[in-house]
C-alpha cells in the first residue's frame, strides 16, 4: 500500500501476491515491470507516494488456489475500509481498476459482465468524471494468453493511459 494526500493517480489492484507480500511492497514482480512498461514511467515516479497511490482491494496475501495462482481478495476486507480511505483522498483523479474485483468497486455498478468487456468499454470509464477509471487486466504473466487474443489493449488503450499518466504525474 502506497498512499498520499497529492496523488492524482492510484492502482487499484487486487491483493499483494506471494512476492509482493514477501517484499512488502507493491508490484515488485514481474507484473509491477509490465504495469510500469503499460503506464510509460520507471519506478522513481512509481513509487513516489506524491505521484502515485497504490491501494489494493485486499491488505493481505490471499494464499493460492489448488492450481498456485493468488486467491482473490478477501471478501470482508475493502468493504470495511476502503470507502474510507478514498474520501480521504479527494484529490484523486484516475484509477486504474486492474482486474475484476477493483473494476467492480471503481465502477460501482457499470462494469460489464466480463473482465474483456469491461476493458473494451474503456472509452465510456475513460470520461467518468470527477474520478476518470481505466479498466485493466491484472499485468501478470498469467495473461500473457489475453493480451495475444486482446490486441488492441496495448495498440489503442495503453497509448492513451500513458499519455493520461504523464500528463498527471509531470
Amino acid at each position: 500500500m502506497q498512499v498520499s494526500s497529492t496523488a492524482r493517480v492510484l492502482i487499484a489492484g487486487q491483493a499483494p501476491g506471494t512476492r509482493v507480500h514477501a517484499s512488502g511492497r507493491p508490484f515488485t514482480d514481474p507484473s509491477g515491470d509490465r504495469l510500469r512498461s503499460w503506464m510509460g514511467i520507471g519506478e522513481d515516479i512509481f513509487y513516489d507516494a506524491a505521484k502515485v497511490t497504490i491501494l489494493p482491494m485486499g491488505f493481505c496475501f490471499p494464499g493460492l488456489d489448488d492450481n498456485g495462482g493468488d486467491l482473490p481478495p478477501r471478501p470482508e476486507c475493502a468493504p470495511r475500509w476502503r470507502a474510507q480511505l478514498m474520501a480521504a483522498m479527494p484529490q484523486l483523479e484516475y484509477v486504474l481498476a486492474i482486474g475484476m474485483y477493483a473494476q467492480k468497486w471503481h465502477l460501482a455498478g457499470l462494469q460489464k459482465r466480463t473482465l474483456t468487456e469491461s476493458v473494451r468499454a474503456w472509452r465510456e470509464f475513460h470520461e467518468l468524471r470527477p474520478v476518470r477509471v481505466m479498466p485493466m487486466p491484472h499485468p501478470s504473466w498469467r495473461n500473457t494468453a489475453w493480451l495475444k487474443t486482446n490486441p488492441w489493449f496495448e495498440a489503442e488503450l495503453v497509448p492513451v493511459l500513458q499519455g493520461d499518466v504523464k500528463a498527471l504525474v509531470s
